[in-house]
């Protein structure tokens, strides 16, 4: 008989509980019972609340000049969807990335032309770190640190790990950022908890976290994760897991996520290439805010990204998230993103694919949609961009949905709400971003990256 099973905002609850009550009997390295916890989140509570920005327009309008800049730049002009595979299944069909770039190095966008292109990136890999744009502007993740070279992949004792792991790298206080020394698998048995001011770089190396446990970044800040592979993660059943030097405790069992964010600030996941999860690929979740989502690939998945877990936590009203230059490609299904009552910037995204819906929400999300490409499936009741849960139209008429130079085809349709743009915020317009046309320009190097030290990324 199929067992029973719980929807994410239930398991948000049971989490908390557990959360609540393990605080009770978490063990720290001096064997007293402690408020680790408890603690952490108050300070991340007030990091959440100082990282906030009360004027987000600024920030959309900022980081959609910077790509217009880079565009002028190179005088470029919009790229006919010469790309595109011919088929059957629509008028406008798909990206293929079977044929690899094979000219000249190439920075399509103002986060990857801050850094790639440079002959010298691997003994200048900090500079990745001025680099980010959006929400999360101002991450720096390690750079203020050691270099760190993962040399095992094991992952066998997660109380007391092994240096040369990538757990004992995250659990440290100190900044660290964390490199590989060669390509390898990483199959977590727990979590890998990861602590505040810390960067994985994947650059140089095919790093796959896989077939194992996921990443989660909790109650932390100033975490920067770059070029790795995360895909076929399992939940894992909890135990006694370290999350720092001088602490460990009872974790419950996870959800499989590729990353769940959840209570943290300032992170940045860039060129990033996931699939096939047991649960989400990203969730951020738990008044998470300062968050930037770029140049990642998805492919093969149900529920993509949540953010935001609950109708009823309305704390999430501070989550600020940037999803730019993604590709959301094959065996896609349905939220990209779904959310709850934050302001998300959905800009120069190219939605290849999707089976029921891209985007999603309940509880009065505030979403902008600029600049981004929606091909619709052939299915002619799929062909909608947007779904509103847990609502009547008479409640979310207000909700701030907009679609801005978003390039709609194959049917696709986006249905738009609330009103103008700067309800609620500010009295500024909004600077437009580049057009849908663009986006194939924009993404063309989405996901991770083929790094060889001495020559151009």
């Amino acid at each position: 008989m199929e067992g029973l099973k719980l929807s994410k905002a239930t398991k948000f609850f049971l989490i908390s509980a557990i959360f609540m009550a393990s605080a009770m009997f978490a063990t720290a390295d001096n064997g007293e019972v402690d408020s680790y916890w408890e603690n952490l989140a108050a300070s991340a509570e007030a990091r959440a609340k100082a990282a906030y920005n009360p004027n987000p327009v600024a920030t959309t309008n900022s980081f959609n000049k910077d790509v217009h800049r880079i565009l002028e730049e190179d005088q470029a002009e919009p790229e006919i969807e010469l790309e595109l595979e011919s088929g059957s299944e629509s008028n406008y069909t798909r990206r293929s990335l079977k044929q690899k770039y094979k000219g000249p190095c190439l920075a399509t966008n103002p986060i990857d032309r801050c850094w790639r292109c440079r002959a010298n990136w691997a003994s200048d890999r900090k500079r990745l770190a001025t680099c980010v744009k959006g929400f999360a502007s101002g991450t720096t993740g390690g750079a203020a640190g050691r270099f760190y070279v993962v040399t095992d992949p094991t992952d066998k004792d997660v109380i007391n790990p092994k240096k040369g792991t990538l757990r004992w790298g995250v659990i440290q206080k100190e900044p660290l950022w964390i490199t590989f020394a060669h390509d390898m698998i990483i199959m977590l048995s727990q979590e890998l908890m990861i602590s505040s001011n810390k960067t994985i770089d994947g650059r140089g190396a095919n790093v796959r976290i896989a077939y194992g446990a996921q990443i989660t970044i909790q109650f932390a800040h100033n975490v920067i994760i770059h070029n790795i592979h995360i895909h076929d993660i399992k939940p894992a059943i909890g135990g006694m897991v370290r999350d720092s030097t001088d602490h460990y405790g009872i974790r419950g069992e996870s959800d499989g996520d590729g990353i769940t964010i959840f209570g943290s600030t300032n992170v940045w996941i860039d060129h990033v290439s996931m699939s096939n999860c047991a649960d989400g690929l990203i969730d951020v979740v738990q008044r998470s805010t300062a968050i930037t989502i770029s140049n990642g690939h998805y492919t093969r998945h149900n529920d993509v990204m949540l953010f935001g877990a609950s109708d009823s936590y309305s704390e999430d009203q501070y989550m600020q998230v940037t999803l730019a230059f993604n590709h959301f490609g094959r065996g896609l299904v349905q939220r990209m993103p779904r959310c709850r009552w934050g302001f998300f910037h959905v800009v120069n995204n190219d939605y290849t694919h999707w089976l029921m819906y891209a985007v999603g929400g309940s509880k009065n999300p505030t979403i902008i949609s600029q600049g981004n490409r929606y091909i619709a499936p052939p299915n002619l009741s799929a062909k909608e961009v947007t779904k509103r849960e847990y609502a009547s139209e008479g409640e979310w008429k207000n909700w701030v949905w907009k679609s801005q130079g978003d390039l709609l085809r194959n049917g696709a349709n986006f249905t738009q709400s609330g009103g103008q743009n700067e309800r609620k915020y500010t009295k500024e317009q909004f600077f437009k971003a580049k057009p849908g046309t663009f986006v194939t320009r924009l993404t063309r190097f989405s996901g991770t990256l083929d790094c060889q030290v001495g020559k151009k990324c």
